[in-house]
C-alpha cells in the first residue's frame, strides 16, 4: 500500500503475529467483533510469506515467536520501502523500559506489555489508523538548501534523495519544520503527532529524534535541542 494511500480505521487489516492460541484467539475475537478484519500468524515466518501477497493495514507484532525474534520482522519491514509505513505495535511479555526504548527504535509505532485490556489495545489500534488516515498536508517545506519535505509523498528528501524514514519520523520533522524557529515541548509533539489518547513513554519523543538525526547526517543541526523545553528546527 503506498505510504500516502489514506486507510479507513474501520474494516481495516489487522495480522496479528502471536504464537500463544489464547491470546491470538481473544485478540482476532475482539477486534472482528470491534469491526476490524483480521488474519493471525503463529510465525513470523508465515506471516512474511503472507505479506509478500497482501501487506495489512496495521500489524500486532510479539518479540518472542518461536521461529524468529519480532525486533527482526520490525526491522524487515521498515527496510523494504513498500511495507514501512505500515504501523506497527509491539506485544510482549518483556517490561523493561530498555527493551520498550529498542522496540521504538526499530521503527515500532506502540508497545503494549502482557497481560493487556482487549478494550485498551482496540483503543490503540484506532488511534493509530487514525493518524495514519488523517487528512494529508499539502504543502512541500524546504529546510534550507539541502532538505525537502514531501508532505504527498510522505517523503523526505536530502541534496534529491530520499531518505528511508518511518512515518512517525516524518510527523515528528514536518511538525518542526512546518513552524521553523518555533520550539514544541515533548508533550505538544506527542499530543500533535499520536494525540491525546496515545499513551507513550516520556523517551519515545527523544528515541524518534535520536534516529532522525542519525538519519539525516550531515543536515541533523537542523534539529535543535532547546534544554528542558523540547526541541525546533532552524536551517
Amino acid at each position: 500500500m503506498p505510504a500516502n494511500e489514506r486507510i479507513n480505521p474501520i474494516r481495516s487489516r489487522i495480522a496479528i503475529v502471536e504464537d500463544e492460541p489464547d491470546i491470538a484467539s481473544l485478540v482476532v475475537s475482539y477486534l472482528r467483533k470491534e469491526g476490524f478484519l483480521t488474519e493471525a500468524y503463529s510465525t513470523g515466518r508465515a506471516f512474511l510469506q503472507a505479506l509478500e501477497k497482501r501487506a495489512p493495514d496495521l500489524l500486532l507484532l510479539d518479540l518472542m515467536l518461536p521461529d524468529t525474534n519480532g525486533m527482526e520482522i520490525c526491522r524487515t519491514l521498515k527496510i523494504r520501502p513498500e511495507w514501512r509505513s505500515i504501523p506497527v505495535i509491539m506485544l510482549t511479555a518483556k517490561g523493561e523500559e530498555s527493551d520498550k526504548v529498542v522496540g521504538l527504535e526499530m521503527g515500532a509505532d506502540d508497545y503494549i506489555t502482557k497481560p493487556f485490556s482487549l478494550k485498551e489495545l482496540a483503543a490503540r489500534v484506532r488511534a493509530i489508523l487514525r493518524r495514519v488516515s488523517g487528512p494529508a498536508p499539502a504543502a512541500t517545506i524546504e529546510v534550507g538548501a539541502r532538505l525537502v519535505l514531501d508532505a504527498e509523498r510522505h517523503e523526505v528528501r536530502l541534496d534529491g534523495r530520499p531518505l528511508e524514514v518511518t512515518s512517525t519520523e516524518f510527523k515528528i520533522l514536518y511538525l518542526l519544520a512546518s513552524k521553523k524557529g518555533r520550539v514544541f515541548s515533548r508533550d505538544q509533539i506527542l499530543d500533535q503527532v499520536w494525540g491525546h489518547d496515545k499513551i507513550v513513554l516520556d523517551r519515545t519523543v527523544d528515541v524518534h529524534i535520536k534516529n532522525l538525526r542519525e538519519k539525516l547526517g550531515p543536515a541533523a543541526d537542523v534539529i535543535k535541542n532547546v534544554r528542558g523545553v523540547g526541541y525546533k528546527v532552524e536551517e
